[in-house]
C-alpha cells in the first residue's frame, strides 16, 4: 500500500492536502466465497445483455406457469372436476392482461430509463405517500417471490422423490441461502450462472408441451396414470361468480415479475430501455404462450391439483409416458427454474430498497455497494425476511399463494396510475418543452391521449383484480398483507422524519460556532493499577491537568493496594475510591459522574478516558468482564459527555 499525494500547492490550499492511496483489499475469506473485490471503475464492465437479461429478469414470471395452473384448480377442485375446463378461459383471460401490462410497462421503460419501475412513477406523478404504498407492495412481494418460488421448488424435488418432504423446510432455507451467495458476487456473474439454468428449462418445458400438443392431436395423449388424491382445502361448493373470481385470482399470480424488468434497466448495456423494451416483449411472449399450453393440456389429460405431486409432474410423465430420463430431465429444469425465479427479486429488492433509501424512506446502508457492486446488504436483508416466512409457512406453496400478488397488483395499478397521469401532463406542455423531474424528463407526446387512455384502462384492470384478490382471499391469508403494508408506509414516513430532523440538527445554515471551553475536566476509572491503566493515564493527561483517577472499591484490600500503586504510579493524579457495599461495578460510578454532571458550570467539558486492554486472539475477550463496553453504552446518550477508549493491546 501507498500513498500518492496530488495537490499540496499552498497557494491553492494552504490547508488542503489531496492524497490518493493505493490500496487494494487483500484475500480473505470473503474473496473465496463472493469473489474478489471490484473497482468502481469496473461498474460499466458489469453490464447485461438481453440474453442474459432475460435470464435475471424473467425467470420469476416464467417460473410462475409452474404453479399458477395448478393453483386455480386447486380453488376449482372446491366445485369438482367437472369445473376444470373453467380454467381454460381464466388463462385467456389472464394473457390478456399480461399483455396490456407489456404494453404499459414497455412505455414505462422508455420513459425512466433509469429504472424505478413503479415506486419511480409513483413518486413523481402521484406523490410521496403513493410511492411509498408502491415501495411497500414491491417489496413485499419480492420477498413472498423468493419465498414461493423456492418452496415450488422443493415441491417439485418432493414430487420426484418422496422421501425428501420432512425435509422441504430446511432444503428450502439452505436454497435460499445458495441463491443469496450466488448474487452477491455480482450481477454479471450470477445472471451468467443462472442464464443456463433458465435456457434449459424454456428448451425442456418447450419440449414438455410439443410431445404433449402432438400427441393430443395425433389422439394419443391418454390422461394421467394413477393421479394423486384430490385435496379439499376448500369447503365443498357449487360454481359461482366468487369461486370463479378466487379461481382467476389464484391464476394472476403467474403475472408476478413483469415490472422486474422495468425496475432493473441500469443493469442493461446501452442502449439500455431498448434492450430492456426488448427482453420485456420476448418474456410476454414466452409466458403467454407456455401458460395457455399447460392449462390446457393438464385439463385434457385430467390432471388432479395436489401437494403430493404437481401438476408439472402429472403433464410430464403422462406427454412422455413414465418417469424415464426426459421425465428427470424436465423435473429438474423446473425445479431449477423455480429456485432460479428468486433470483429476479434478488436483482431488483436490492435496487429498489437502494432507491428508497436515498429518498430516506430506508436506512442509509442499503444505498451502499459491496465488494462486487451489488447492493449487498438489501440482499441478504431479502434473504433473511425470505427464510423466515418460509420456516413460519412450512414451504407451502399453497399456504403462501394468498399473501401472494396482492402486493404486485396494487404496485401494477399505482405504476399505471402514474403513467396515465403522466401523459396528461405531457399533453400540457409545448412541443419542444422539457421538464426536468427527478426521474426523469417529461416532453410533449403527440399521442400523448391514445397512451393515457390505455395506462388508465391497465390501471382499472389491475385495480379491479387486486380487489378480487384481496376480497377472495382474505380470510385466506390475504388480510397479512393488507395490514403489513400501512405499517411499512408508516415505518418509511417515520425513517424519513428521523432523516430530516437529523439534517435540521447537523445543518450549519443558523450555525453559531461555540467558544472553546473554559475547564476540561478527565475523570479516568480504574479496575487496578497495571500499564493499560497508565497508558491511559498518560493520555488523560495529554489531554487536561484536571485528571481525576476513580477506582470502585469491591474489596478493601484491593483497594488498598491499589492506592499503594497508584502513590508510586499515579503521577500525582488525584485517586477518588468509591466504597460498593454490595458489589456493583457501575452502578457507583454512574452515580458519582452524575453528580459531577449536576454540579458542571457553563462551557465546562467533561471527558471519561476509559483504559481497555485487548488480547491477542479474538476469542480471549469472552474471558474477561467487558466493563469497558459496558461503560460505553451506559454514558453514551449523557449529553455533554466525552466517551474516549484507550485501547492496550497485549501480546
Amino acid at each position: 500500500m501507498s500513498a500518492k499525494l496530488l495537490n499540496t500547492n499552498p497557494a491553492v490550499a494552504p490547508d488542503l492536502v489531496i492524497s490518493e492511496v493505493d490500496y487494494k483489499p487483500e484475500s480473505s475469506w470473503r474473496t473465496w466465497l463472493i469473489g474478489k473485490p471490484l473497482s468502481t471503475a469496473d461498474a460499466p464492465h458489469q453490464a447485461i445483455g438481453k440474453a442474459v437479461g432475460l435470464a435475471v429478469f424473467s425467470s420469476d414470471a416464467l417460473s410462475s406457469v409452474a404453479y399458477a395452473p395448478q393453483e386455480m384448480l386447486v380453488v376449482l377442485a372446491a366445485a369438482g372436476m367437472g369445473a376444470f375446463g373453467i380454467s381454460i378461459p381464466l388463462s385467456l383471460a389472464i394473457v390478456g392482461l399480461l399483455f396490456i401490462l407489456t404494453f404499459s410497462y414497455e412505455q414505462t421503460i422508455h420513459a425512466y430509463p433509469g429504472g424505478g419501475g413503479a415506486y419511480i412513477v409513483a413518486r413523481d406523478n402521484l406523490g410521496e405517500l403513493p410511492a411509498q404504498t408502491a415501495g411497500a407492495a414491491l417489496l413485499t412481494d419480492y420477498i413472498l417471490t423468493v419465498a414461493v418460488s423456492i418452496s415450488s421448488g422443493v415441491a417439485q424435488l418432493v414430487s420426484a422423490y418422496p422421501a425428501l418432504l420432512p425435509y422441504r423446510v430446511w432444503i428450502a432455507v439452505g436454497l435460499v441461502l445458495f441463491v443469496m451467495l450466488v448474487n452477491l458476487r455480482g450481477v454479471k456473474e450470477s445472471g451468467t450462472a443462472f442464464a443456463l439454468p433458465t435456457y434449459f428449462f424454456l428448451i425442456m418445458i418447450c419440449i414438455t408441451v410439443g410431445v404433449g400438443l402432438i400427441r393430443y392431436v395425433t389422439g394419443s395423449l391418454g390422461t394421467v396414470v394413477a393421479p394423486p388424491p384430490m385435496e379439499m382445502l376448500y369447503t365443498t361448493q357449487a360454481v359461482t361468480l366468487f369461486l370463479i373470481l378466487r379461481a382467476f385470482a389464484s391464476g394472476t399470480t403467474a403475472l408476478t415479475g413483469v415490472e422486474a424488468i422495468s425496475n432493473g434497466i441500469p443493469a442493461f448495456k446501452e442502449p439500455r430501455s431498448r434492450n430492456a423494451g426488448t427482453t420485456l416483449i420476448w418474456m410476454a411472449i414466452i409466458l403467454g404462450s407456455l401458460l395457455l399450453s399447460i392449462t390446457f393440456l393438464a385439463h385434457q389429460i385430467g390432471a388432479i391439483p395436489s401437494e403430493h405431486e404437481t401438476l408439472i409432474s402429472q403433464l410430464t410423465r403422462t406427454a412422455f409416458g413414465g418417469r424415464g430420463i426426459l421425465y428427470l430431465a424436465a423435473i429438474s429444469a423446473t425445479t431449477v427454474i423455480l429456485i432460479m425465479a428468486a433470483n429476479t427479486s434478488f436483482a431488483d429488492f436490492p435496487r429498489l430498497s437502494a432507491l428508497m433509501a436515498a429518498d430516506g424512506f430506508l436506512p442509509r446502508q442499503l444505498t451502499y455497494r459491496g465488494s462486487r457492486l451489488v447492493f449487498s446488504r438489501g440482499i441478504v436483508t431479502l434473504a433473511a425476511f425470505a427464510s423466515l416466512l418460509i420456516i413460519l409457512f412450512q414451504a407451502s406453496v399453497t399456504a403462501l399463494i394468498p399473501l401472494y400478488a396482492i402486493g404486485v397488483f396494487m404496485s401494477f395499478t399505482l405504476s399505471q396510475s402514474g403513467m396515465s397521469r403522466r401523459w396528461w401532463k405531457s399533453g400540457r406542455i409545448k412541443p419542444g418543452e422539457e421538464i426536468r423531474e427527478p426521474g426523469s424528463v417529461l416532453r410533449y407526446d403527440r399521442k400523448w391521449l391514445s397512451k393515457m387512455v390505455i395506462n388508465g384502462f391497465g390501471a382499472c384492470c389491475t385495480a379491479v383484480v387486486m380487489m378480487v384478490f384481496a376480497i377472495t382471499k382474505f380470510q385466506y391469508g390475504a388480510w397479512i398483507v393488507l395490514i403489513i403494508t400501512p405499517l411499512m408506509v408508516l415505518a418509511f414516513i417515520a425513517i424519513r422524519h428521523h432523516y430530516e430532523n437529523l439534517a435540521r440538527q447537523l445543518s450549519l445554515e443558523t450555525y453559531a460556532p461555540s467558544l472553546p471551553p473554559t475547564r476540561h475536566r478527565v475523570i479516568l476509572p480504574i479496575a487496578s493499577v497495571h500499564r493499560g491503566s497508565l497508558n491511559a493515564l498518560n493520555f488523560a493527561q495529554s489531554l487536561s491537568n484536571d485528571v481525576t483517577a476513580i477506582h470502585v472499591s469491591l474489596d478493601p484490600a484491593d483497594a488498598e493496594k491499589v492506592k499503594e500503586k497508584w502513590f508510586m504510579w499515579g503521577n500525582g493524579v488525584r485517586l477518588v475510591v468509591l466504597d460498593s457495599p454490595y458489589r456493583l461495578m457501575l452502578e457507583p460510578l454512574l452515580m458519582y459522574i452524575e453528580q459531577i454532571i449536576a454540579l458542571r458550570r457553563p462551557g465546562e467539558m467533561i471527558t471519561i478516558v476509559v483504559p481497555q486492554f485487548l488480547p491477542k486472539k479474538w476469542w480471549q475477550n469472552l474471558l474477561h468482564t467487558q466493563t469497558a463496553f459496558l461503560l460505553r453504552m451506559a454514558l453514551l446518550f449523557k449529553p455533554g459527555i466525552v466517551i474516549v477508549e484507550v485501547p492496550y493491546q497485549v501480546q
